[in-house]
């Protein structure tokens, strides 16, 4: 392993992918910090350009985004009062009272401490751990990788949102756009409507560009969001900067929201939000200043950002050992190595172990980058916030038609881009989520093919299932994972709406 290490190291340390890094970082930075805009979105925008790279510097400069992103929504939440990002709600709730009392430099450099500590250790703990868990998979066959895949559509109860119902229809939606084009195994075409362009299916990239960008843009429009002006009194005071005395009394909270967060992350579907307004409790609960909490306390700024960044690399850990995307982001990496003809999975670090071992080390640097970025450039990204949002919206607009164009150079890919965006942004203004479908149109394909090699395996008997006890204890998991995120998805409801927020607010 130190050797793999070692070696991905030196494939991660070229003067290309270090550009790129440091980019991605600072790209997802000003995507987080602008109300509006989300990680998600700066990441499907991006995954156009990783067409004409390789899949090394493509994926790194994408965890770069990641990892900025992440980071950046806490930027305007102390502020402004005002999320960039839905991860960053719990950090409002300390983050900007301390502002409105004249620390705001204090604030934005605990965030940063506590944001570079989480993803540290996620991206360490992805790097150790992912290998040895993949080495597990591996031994498995078919019918297990079936089960792992309804494993991964259990995620559906974990980011519908306030009903499970509708998440489900949406990822049954999605599970039948996948099957869209010609059977791999009959050879018959399924759903073209004899349209020559569907028999290859749909395009993943003008799908996700329609499910997560245009919505986003339109709910812009639609509630006359572009209008908004944000303007920070918050004047930065460099020469009032965290102590070393006050690092070292909220070490034991950041210690603690990162196990949280590290947790939470590597269960498929919880998400980052999630793991902050956990984080943010249980330091409420366990603090010796539990009444100054919500009035302007570093440790209040501290919890919810070290959550939700160890989120970061251990989310991507059922992604690179089960090939299960863990979250909206992973989901969306799935595209970017579907398109180099890669399928993550436990095969990958068989096959692509320097590669894999690269892309998990470049998740470290990122974070490093990082942290450089917010301590020298943090004053830069505190006028975020005053972008022109009309031009802003704009702009996102042409680069989306451009990015789904980009996919095969034709216009039938726009027009998916349009229709999927237009009948998502209609689904979502009546309660419908968008990452259920996302996750039935990366795992269809999964269930599919080896449902029908399971079959084949056991002459067409469906009890094969149950008697492999690997598919037997997935299976188990299964059911265990999906009441547990009806539960704590809900638990997090009821906080979020004693504090008198959205449930929309909650999701990652």
């Amino acid at each position: 392993m130190l050797d793999l290490i070692g070696n991905g190291l030196i494939d991660v340390m070229t003067v290309w992918n270090i550009v790129l890094m440091f980019a991605g970082v600072f790209i997802g930075i000003v995507f987080g910090a602008i109300p509006g805009l989300s990680t998600d979105l700066a990441v499907i925008l991006f995954l156009p350009l990783t067409f004409n790279l390789d899949i090394l510097p493509g994926i790194l400069l994408l965890l770069g985004v990641y990892c900025g992103g992440t980071y950046g929504g806490s930027i305007t939440a102390i502020l402004i009062g005002t999320p960039g990002t839905n991860v960053a709600m719990a950090t409002v709730f300390d983050g900007y009272p301390l502002a409105q009392k004249g620390k705001a430099q204090k604030a934005l450099s605990m965030a940063l401490f506590a944001s570079t500590i989480g993803g540290l250790i996620s991206s360490l703990l992805l790097l150790f751990v992912a290998p040895y868990i993949s080495t597990f998979v591996m031994r498995v066959g078919p019918p297990e990788y079936f089960c792992l895949a309804i494993f991964g559509l259990s995620i559906i109860a974990g980011v519908s949102g306030n009903s499970l119902l509708k998440g489900i229809i949406m990822g049954c939606f999605g599970f039948f756009v996948s099957c869209i084009g010609v059977d791999s195994a009959s050879g018959a075409t399924r759903f073209t409507f004899n349209n020559v362009f569907m028999m290859k299916g749909l395009g993943m990239l003008p799908i996700m560009l329609g499910v997560f960008a245009l919505p986003n843009i339109f709910n812009q429009i639609y509630s006359k969001g572009y209008k908004k002006v944000f303007s920070s009194q918050n004047l930065l005071d460099s020469k009032v900067d965290l102590t070393k005395e006050e690092k070292k009394e909220c070490m034991p909270t950041i210690m603690k929201s990162t196990v949280i967060g590290s947790i939470i992350g590597a269960i498929p579907g919880a998400g980052a939000g999630i793991a902050a307004f956990m984080a943010y409790n249980e330091a409420r609960r366990t603090s010796k200043k539990q009444n100054e909490f919500g009035t302007g306390i570093l440790e209040g700024v501290a919890a919810p950002e070290a959550a939700n960044n160890a989120v970061t690399g251990c989310s991507l850990i059922p992604l690179f050992t089960l090939g299960i995307p863990g979250s909206v982001v992973a989901a969306l990496l799935i595209g970017a190595f579907t398109m180099q003809g890669l399928t993550p999975g436990p095969m990958l670090f068989k096959t692509q172990a320097p590669l894999m071992y690269a892309i998990m080390v470049g998740m470290v640097i990122c974070n490093i980058f990082m942290f450089v970025q917010g301590k020298y450039l943090s004053r830069f990204f505190a006028k975020i916030s005053v972008v022109p949002q009309p031009l802003l919206f704009t702009g996102l607009s042409l680069f989306c038609v451009a990015g789904a164009f980009s996919f095969s150079n034709h216009i039938f890919n726009v027009y998916v881009l349009l229709v999927f965006g237009v009948i998502m942004f209609l689904l979502q203004r009546i309660g419908f989520p968008g990452a259920p479908f996302v996750l039935g149109i990366v795992l269809g394909p999964l269930a599919e093919s080896n449902l029908k090699n399971s079959l084949v395996m056991s002459n067409g008997s469906w009890l094969i299932f149950l008697q492999r006890p690997v598919s037997i204890v997935i299976l188990l998991i299964t059911i265990f994972f999906t009441a547990y995120s009806v539960m704590k998805t809900r638990q997090i409801k009821k906080v979020g709406a004693a504090e008198g927020l959205d449930e929309s607010d909650l999701e990652d």
